[in-house]
């Protein structure tokens, strides 16, 4: 901890200066001990007296909505009114010194019947980064939270043997019961690119967006596959583009279940689109002038007043590339 670095990083105020600190989701500065636990480490944090706890429930967050300020962090007392699992609790990390933990509530949101008591809330991740409900820094612990929790919940048995598995070192990694492989938990790794070509990037629309919106392609990182490389094949597979140089710009953990996107800008070689009818509703060039409308909120409209075209949430890294780029800020 000499590193005057090190310790400003786990400033839970501090921003480094790169372009992927500021974007939602990012602002984990946990101390998370990763290779300093054992089996007694989950119920020392849980005994500390300034322990803190994420209760989760199908993907959203238990809040404290009532008062100046929303609070999504609680005592382990108060969780035992909202059905919690401790058995299936794992420590994040330490916030100078204080643990932070998650822990699922066996809750559901969907059911006929549910409440909760009055000024509590069960409020899913994009709100919560969407209404800027939480600090960068707790925004970054939910994602860190939601994204282990969902990593435990589906690796129960081994890959290897089919065996049961158990959480180990507070959660810190899993290990089956019957051959004693250890599973560790995983991040998938997503590039999700904004094509340019002069004063045109490219932007498509997938199936299931609303309509209107249009974003930038992206796709999973294959086995075996560079950054650059994954950009150059997926772009050349939803819009038949082939792809020069590609540059990095920034990552984004995004929790939905546990997944870093990689931000780039790819430089395209040709014009003509030839899209994927299976993964794409429409793939098309926009000028600068027309994004930057768009982002300023001055794009054309509709007849009832809503966007012909219009990207994703500020919370989302797309919008970041392509602000960025309308801005001349693009690594490019």
């Amino acid at each position: 901890m000499s590193n005057p670095f090190t310790r400003a990083f786990l400033d839970p105020h501090f921003l480094p200066p790169e372009t992927s600190a500021a974007l939602s989701f990012s602002g984990g500065r946990l101390d998370r001990l990763s290779e300093d636990r054992d089996e007694h480490t989950l119920q020392r944090a849980m005994d500390h007296p300034e322990a803190r706890i994420w209760g989760l429930a199908k993907g959203r967050v238990l809040m404290r909505v009532e008062g100046e300020a929303p609070i999504g962090l609680h005592r382990v007392d108060v969780l035992a009114d909202f059905a919690p699992q401790p058995d299936r609790a794992v420590l994040l990390g330490y916030d100078q010194g204080a643990p932070r933990l998650a822990m699922p509530l066996k809750l559901d949101p969907d059911g006929e019947d549910f409440a909760l008591p009055q000024g509590h809330a069960l409020i899913d991740f994009r709100s919560l980064a969407a209404q800027a409900l939480l600090p960068p820094h707790e925004l970054g612990q939910v994602a860190q939270a939601g994204a282990l929790l969902a990593w435990h919940g589906t690796n129960r048995f081994c890959s290897y043997c089919g065996g049961k598995t158990q959480a180990q070192e507070a959660g810190a990694k899993r290990q089956c019961t019957a051959c004693g492989r250890q599973h560790f938990p995983r991040t998938d790794p997503v590039v999700i690119m904004l094509t340019v070509r002069g004063d045109h990037c490219l932007l498509g629309r997938s199936h299931h967006f609303p309509p209107g919106m249009y974003s930038a392609l992206a796709g999973f990182v294959e086995p075996g596959e560079t950054m650059e490389s994954a950009v150059r094949r997926e772009t050349f597979e939803e819009a038949g583009i082939r792809i020069g140089a590609v540059h990095y710009h920034a990552t984004q953990p995004w929790p939905f279940p546990h997944t870093l996107m990689i931000g780039c800008y790819a430089q395209a070689l040709e014009e003509t689109i030839v899209k994927d009818e299976a993964e794409l509703d429409d793939c098309r060039w926009f000028h600068r002038d027309e994004v930057r409308a768009v982002l300023a909120g001055e794009g054309e409209k509709n007849e009832d007043g809503s966007p012909k075209f219009f990207m994703p949430p500020k919370l989302a890294i797309a919008n970041r590339l392509v602000a960025d780029w309308v801005e001349g800020r693009a690594s490019i």
